[in-house]
């Protein structure tokens, strides 16, 4: 009788023009959306697309996590190296870890230094296709003495270690030997679809371009999650996003930019926060491309594009205008002071460089014209609202930009997929550029970095900042660091490899009925195993 009456139900509700909810709301089950990126991998190791560090923080190997206020935690390590406890070396050149006893991965198998060095060498394989090889190239050595300690030996003194190597600052996480191994070539391996890890969840599906399961992982050393499960859901359009977290199928969407950041915040039954975000939204170059080469034209680019309409029209609220490629949020950020909109001082620029406007009103220099091709993700109208303001910004002084919309997975796949970003094939995109715990700009403005080996897709090279860099590294002093990091920015910001509009604000919306979400600049949750719905 039960049954039949529920049937009659919805037939009378699909006979009125209704429908049931296609995913109502499950206790204990969250489902949720990071930005509008599609995921090709799930390991940290090869992946390019932003969902991978919430996901990895959920479920990743870390040694440290961070608080929301940046405090280090000891995650799979029992204290947090430093001088005076003897885990850092008086020359700085080495690192002790130790491990905690009883540590399970995801699978139930025992968690050891033994994966630590697979890892490193994993790491160091010039066969596998490691998205960022920066941090592996610094090191000499690491060797594992016994089962609960690791040791780290270093090339070069290295006083930022914590944002770089097993950390959910990161996009590393220890790897497991006794899943991968014992080779360590990991390009195609099953694992990059179904992760093994030691974070509070644990890795149960992935449907490739549809979604990713995950469950709590009953091995977690500091005790079971309070969700049962969590479903993270690829979608790629924004308008989708909104639509479903206001019919009740998303129960979080995180990373809201533009007008809809807005318009989640009047939603009946949804709580939204506001969170400082290391990455840098703006037009990117390719400075290796002839139309954009010249550091001239660049200059001059930067002083057509209206950023202060950008800031209002883009991101309406939810971004800080800034001038540095280093994010507020670290200690060593320079508040560079902001250059104006100046049209006039940008065609005069121009034609200093040797870009005379045609009758047509276009810009040539030996019969070429000044054409910009500007890349852009499909699915994002942010990114194609603010390449629009720029095309007529730069119209007016003569400069013809053409507007390239490539697939989401195109725009971010790594470099031996073909990934536009990684290639370069491109005069500028537009997208936002991440930062760390820190200002070194290792790999993202330095020589050694362009992709694959880092994420300098500007391809930029300054050997001053360099030198810099690697004096910012190797110093304990925090003083000396922010000297250095000033510099450093003063540098990049002259040689203009892009135009920076804003750092992000993240705009998260969520149902009232979770608890325990604090995202910070330091994570995407707060402490994982609190959240619930």
């Amino acid at each position: 009788m039960i049954a039949r009456a529920l049937a009659g139900l919805a037939v009378l509700l699909l006979l009125a023009g209704g429908a049931l909810p296609a995913s109502a709301y499950t206790p204990h089950v969250l489902r949720f959306n990071y930005d509008e990126d599609d995921l090709s991998t799930l390991n940290p190791f090869l992946a390019t697309a932003a969902p991978i560090a919430p996901l990895t923080e959920l479920t990743g190997a870390e040694f440290v996590r961070f608080s929301s206020s940046g405090a280090p935690i000891p995650e799979l390590v029992t204290a947090i190296p430093t001088k005076s406890n003897g885990g850092i070396s008086a020359d700085g050149r080495t690192i002790t870890w130790h491990l905690r006893h009883g540590v399970k991965w995801s699978d139930g198998a025992p968690f050891s230094s033994a994966d630590v060095n697979y890892t490193y060498r994993v790491a160091t394989n010039p066969d596998n296709n490691i998205t960022n090889r920066t941090p592996w190239t610094r090191l000499a050595a690491v060797t594992a003495p016994d089962r609960y300690t690791v040791i780290f030996r270093f090339k070069a003194p290295y006083a930022l270690f914590l944002g770089d190597y097993f950390s959910t600052a990161s996009q590393t996480c220890v790897l497991p030997e006794h899943v991968l191994g014992p080779g360590t070539a990991i390009n195609q391996a099953a694992y990059n679809g179904l992760p093994v890890g030691i974070g509070p969840f644990r890795y149960t599906a992935f449907n490739r371009g549809d979604d990713v399961e995950l469950e709590a992982n009953p091995f977690y050393w500091r005790g079971h999650a309070k969700l049962q499960r969590i479903i993270y859901k690829m979608i790629t359009d924004e308008n989708t996003d909104f639509t479903q977290l206001q019919t009740g199928e998303l129960d979080m969407w995180a990373l809201i930019n533009g007008a809809l950041a807005q318009r989640v915040r009047t939603l009946p039954g949804k709580g939204t926060t506001t969170t400082l975000g290391g990455i840098i939204s703006g037009l990117y170059f390719n400075v290796t491309r002839p139309a954009v080469s010249d550091p001239r034209v660049r200059r001059a680019l930067r002083f057509a594009t209206d950023q202060r309409a950008i800031v209002a029209k883009i991101a309406l609220g939810n971004g800080l205008a800034q001038r540095s490629v280093i994010g507020s949020g670290t200690p060593d950020y320079l508040a560079l002071p902001p250059l104006p909109y100046d049209s006039k001082r940008a065609a005069s620029m121009l034609d200093a460089a040797g870009w005379k406007r045609g009758a047509d009103g276009i810009r040539r220099k030996n019969g070429v014209p000044l054409t910009v091709d500007v890349a852009i993700p499909g699915g994002y109208a942010p990114s194609a609202n603010a390449a629009g303001l720029v095309h007529d910004d730069w119209g007016q002084i003569g400069v013809e930009l053409t507007i390239h919309v490539w697939s989401d997975s195109s725009f971010f796949a790594p470099s031996a997929a073909g990934g536009v970003l990684q290639t370069g094939r491109f005069d500028g995109a537009l997208f936002s550029n991440g930062g760390g715990l820190y200002a070194n700009v290792t790999n993202f403005y330095t020589c050694a970095s362009f992709p694959p080996n880092g994420f300098n897709t500007d391809r930029f090279c300054d050997p001053r900042v360099d030198r810099l860099n690697a004096q910012y590294e190797q110093s304990f002093d925090p003083a000396e660091r922010k000297k250095l990091a000033a510099s450093m920015q003063r540098l990049i910001d002259d040689g203009v490899p892009g135009i920076v509009f804003y750092q992000r604000l993240f705009v998260s919306a969520f149902d009232n009925r979770l608890r325990g979400y604090h995202p910070s600049l330091f994570s995407a949750w707060g402490d994982p195993l609190q959240l619930d719905i």
